[in-house]
């Protein structure tokens, strides 16, 4: 995220009401190599972390499914920094597929940890699935949101804050994260 915040920054005509963030991956010179490898270097991190959420859910079947469709988002956030925006229709595709396998990944992800008893888990993995998918919601049915750019951040960012979380409590609370 933070080579996303970068890109956005070093690219002074950017707006908020007017773009999408990936109009920052074509801008030549080091916008564009702020968001593309942000983007790349964000999702081969996340994959490195949906493979521990794998391993968490060893013994939960719904679990295992929701894991291998962040995994799918993972690789549409990769495709996404490695097919920008002016490789169409591939970008598009590659970014759909993102906006939509997160919140789905997300939403499993919350019904498996409800079902294996972990409510707090679970309670915060729904509250981060509904800031993912409001803003789409808006987006699509009002016109709440003149640009696609603050559906993307918002989403994004409130996925980096789950992510970051569930990785600490993963790594300094393996033994209860798992139960």
């Amino acid at each position: 995220m933070c080579l996303i915040f970068l890109a956005i920054n070093s690219h002074e005509s950017f707006s908020w009401e007017l773009n999408a963030l990936s109009d920052l991956g074509i801008i030549l010179g080091k916008t564009m190599y702020f968001f593309n490898f942000g983007l790349i270097i964000g999702g081969i991190l996340c994959l490195f972390f949906a493979s521990g959420l794998y391993l968490v859910f060893e013994n939960n079947k719904l679990g295992r499914i929701s894991s291998f469709f962040f995994i799918l988002a993972c690789f549409f956030l990769i495709a996404i920094g490695l097919f920008p925006e002016n490789v169409r229709p591939i970008h598009y595709t590659v970014s759909v597929g993102f906006f939509l396998f997160l919140p789905v990944s997300l939403f499993l992800i919350f019904f498996s940890f409800y079902f294996d008893g972990k409510i707090s888990l679970a309670l915060f993995t729904v509250l981060i699935a509904v800031i993912v998918a409001i803003p789409w919601i808006l987006y699509f049915s009002t016109d709440f949101f003149k640009a696609v750019a603050i559906p993307e951040i918002i989403s994004g960012l409130a996925a980096s804050i789950w992510i970051i979380i569930l990785g600490l409590k993963m790594i300094f609370d393996p033994i209860k994260i798992a139960r």
